[in-house]
Formats: C-alpha cells, sequence, structure tokens
C-alpha cells in the first residue's frame, strides 16, 4: 500500500510539474524551452499570489512585488556609468551618467519600467541592464523613473509622479548641470511605461510652462487602450506567454480601483457606457488594422455596460490613461516615434493602431512588428533568463535611438 502511495504521489506530482512547464508556444518562438520554463515560473507566481490574495494573507499585487523585490539590484556604478538613486521633484529615480567625456552635450532618456502600473522597479536586475546599457551605448544621460504603484497608489499618481519628474528634468537649469542638449531628449517606456511615455508626450504638447520640446517617444509593446479588451490580438494571445488577457484586465482594472465589478466588467468587454461610444472610433480595429492581423475576427459592435462605473471610476475613459483616445488634433506634432510590437502578445493591436493613428495626423513613425516574440520579450536579456529575441529587440531599439536622437 505504502509502496502505491508513493507512486500515486510521484505520478500527481510528475503530472503538476508538466501542466506548469508544459504550455503551448507559438512554433515561430525561438528557444521555445526556455520560454517555457520562464512561462511556468510567471504562471506559479500568479497561482500562489492569487491562493495569498484569496487566504486574505496579502493583496495579488503585493505578492507579484515579491518577484520584483528578488530581482532588486543597488545603484552600482561601473568604469563606464556612475549610478545613483536620487529623487527629482520628490519624485525618486536611478539616474546613470555617462563617465567617458562628450564631445558636447549629451542626449538624454527618460525612461519608464513596465509592471502593469502595480509591479516592477527601476532597480531591478532587467531595468537596471536596459537603462545602464542605453546609457553606454549612446553616451546618454538616463532616468529611470520609480513612480508609485498601484494598489497603494491609483491613477493619476502614476501618470503625474512621471510628468513631473519629465517636466523638472526639462528645465533648462537641470539640462544645463547634467550637460543635457534640449533638442535631444527621448521619453521611453515598456509596457505600462510605454502607456506613460505616450501620455506624457501628449500632456507636453498642451502644457505652455515648459520649453523644451521632446525629439523623440519610443513606446515598447505600450498599453494604449482600455476601450476594447476584445480586439484580435486579445483573442489570439488570450492564455499566450507572460502577459495572458485575465493578468492584463487586472492590471488595467487595479490601476483605478480594487473594485471587482470593473475588472469583471473589463474582462466581458462591457464597461463602457453608451454615452462614450463616440470614443469606439479612436480603436476600432476594422479600419485600423491590416488584413494580416485581422486574421479570422469579425468585428462586433460594442456591448455598453453601465454608466455608473465610468462615473466612479472616469480614469478609464481619460487620455492620460488611454492615450489612443486622443482625437487627431491631439497627436499632431507629436515627437518622432518608435513602436515595437510583438506579434505573440494582447497588446499588440494597441501599438499597431497607435502608429497608423500617428501617421494619418502627420507624425513620423518607425514600426517595429517582431513577428516571433511575446509580451516582456527585451526584460530578458540578463541571465539567468536570458533570451536571444530579447537582445535582438533591445539592440535594434538602441540602435533605433543611437540613429534617431
Amino acid at each position: 500500500v505504502e509502496m502505491g502511495a508513493k507512486l500515486l504521489c510521484l505520478f500527481l506530482a510528475s503530472a503538476l510539474i508538466a501542466y506548469y512547464i508544459y504550455t503551448p508556444i507559438p512554433e515561430d518562438v525561438e528557444e521555445p524551452w526556455k520560454v517555457m520554463l520562464i512561462t511556468a515560473s510567471f504562471r506559479a507566481m500568479g497561482h500562489l499570489a492569487e491562493v495569498a490574495d484569496r487566504l486574505g494573507m496579502m493583496h495579488y499585487m503585493d505578492a507579484l512585488m515579491l518577484l520584483t523585490a528578488a530581482e532588486y539590484v543597488a545603484p552600482t556604478s561601473d568604469e563606464n556609468i556612475t549610478v545613483t538613486d536620487t529623487e527629482f521633484s520628490n519624485v525618486a529615480v536611478r539616474l546613470y551618467l555617462p563617465r567617458r567625456a562628450s564631445d558636447g552635450l549629451r542626449r538624454a532618456v527618460i525612461y519608464f519600467h513596465g509592471g502593469g502600473w502595480c509591479v516592477g522597479d527601476a532597480g531591478m536586475k532587467s531595468y537596471d541592464h536596459l537603462t545602464r546599457w542605453t546609457s553606454n551605448m549612446l553616451n546618454a544621460v538616463v532616468v529611470s523613473v520609480n513612480y508609485r504603484l498601484a494598489p497603494k497608489y491609483r491613477f493619476p499618481v502614476q501618470f503625474e509622479d512621471v510628468y513631473s519628474v519629465t517636466k523638472f528634468f526639462l528645465q533648462s537649469s537641470v539640462l544645463s548641470q547634467y550637460g543635457v542638449d534640449p533638442d535631444r531628449i527621448c521619453v521611453a517606456g515598456d509596457s505600462a511605461g510605454g502607456n506613460l511615455a505616450a501620455a506624457v508626450a501628449q500632456q507636453l504638447l498642451k502644457d505652455s510652462e515648459v520649453k523644451t520640446k521632446l525629439k523623440v517617444q519610443a513606446l515598447v509593446y505600450p498599453a494604449l487602450q482600455t476601450l476594447d479588451m476584445n480586439l484580435p490580438s486579445y483573442q489570439e494571445n488570450e492564455y499566450k506567454p507572460i502577459l495572458p488577457k485575465l493578468l492584463m484586465v487586472k492590471f488595467w482594472s487595479e490601476y483605478f480601483t480594487s473594485d471587482s465589478s470593473l475588472r469583471e466588467a473589463m474582462a466581458s468587454n462591457r464597461h463602457v457606457p453608451v454615452e462614450s461610444s463616440h470614443l469606439f472610433h479612436f480603436v476600432n480595429w476594422s479600419n485600423l488594422l491590416p488584413e494580416e492581423l485581422k486574421k479570422d475576427c469579425v468585428y462586433t459592435s460594442p456591448t455598453y455596460g453601465s454608466s455608473e462605473l465610468a462615473q466612479k471610476y472616469p480614469g478609464f475613459l481619460d487620455t492620460r490613461a488611454a492615450p489612443l483616445l486622443a482625437s487627431d488634433a491631439q497627436l499632431r506634432g507629436l515627437p518622432l516615434t518608435y513602436i515595437l510590437t510583438c506579434e505573440h502578445d494582447v497588446l499588440r493591436d494597441d501599438g499597431v493602431m497607435y502608429a497608423e493613428r500617428l501617421r494619418a495626423a502627420g507624425v513620423s513613425v518607425t514600426h517595429d512588428h517582431a513577428k516571433d516574440a511575446f509580451h516582456g520579450a527585451m526584460m530578458f536579456v540578463s541571465s539567468p533568463a536570458e533570451l536571444a529575441v530579447g537582445h535582438r529587440l533591445l539592440k535594434r531599439y538602441i540602435e533605433w535611438l543611437n540613429d534617431n536622437l
């Protein structure tokens, strides 16, 4: 009997491990076993966070933050870059200053990390690698912003933090203190950070107090709209690695509230009230996506939700949270733009539609589409979770900045 029980336990444990590790990975993705293991560890973390949340031990996002904490590295200078943690306008930033001489004034990149407005840190190993490399390769000053996070802080706090840092840095006295060329400044970010970068670039156009103009915005697989959670990319990539649809819905709703009624309405795509119906043409994918991305999806008119949610949480209809909702007039005059999208990503169509709308508004756009990549791929560039595709995307992003900033 004991032998049988042991065998049963072994069988169940093996089945559980196999279930966790085996995830269908798109055929064109490189290093599928590595991607499978990374996905399995993210899934396990998500499940543990869910359990902790249900048992009332800690909030789901606080549990996910443990991953951020495990990845944290202290600010460490090296022979090329001086790294310090400081504050700009009372917001924590990690500052990267090149040590090698510069012929003239330097370029600058203001960077916003991803993590669904709820997790992440400028000091995570992957972000430290990215921003340090940016500073070194471009001989640029890099300001990586540690904006405050949900669930403790809701929209618009995250936006206000990154905006106040940007505005502080763009003052001529601050630029001259760091030897920065006012004509060569970029805002950049990935995922939720790409969302914040797009929103900051839009807001700066309206701000008469800011004299310095951005030269470039670089948006890496950005989240740009909260209206339609049923785009072809959401349908196709519902269960794909790193960012399944329900996790993205959770991040979006948590940005505004812990009220589960918003999350549930978003998950079933019934959260927009009829009085906001005029906004849908800004995200109408049947007009804005190329044929090859529509696949077999058929556009259906939205199912409207109650007005109550939008009255309680107006943030999800605000362009500072959803930059794709800006009118064509508000997009004119935006800086030179780089957008990276990944095929296997729920956020793919957000980036593709923004590129299309910006071009129509006369903005110069470089849209890089990685057909064999998934959301977050650029973060996997430092060991142990190092991926060839991550290096390739990072290299492409840096090359573009080098040529255009």
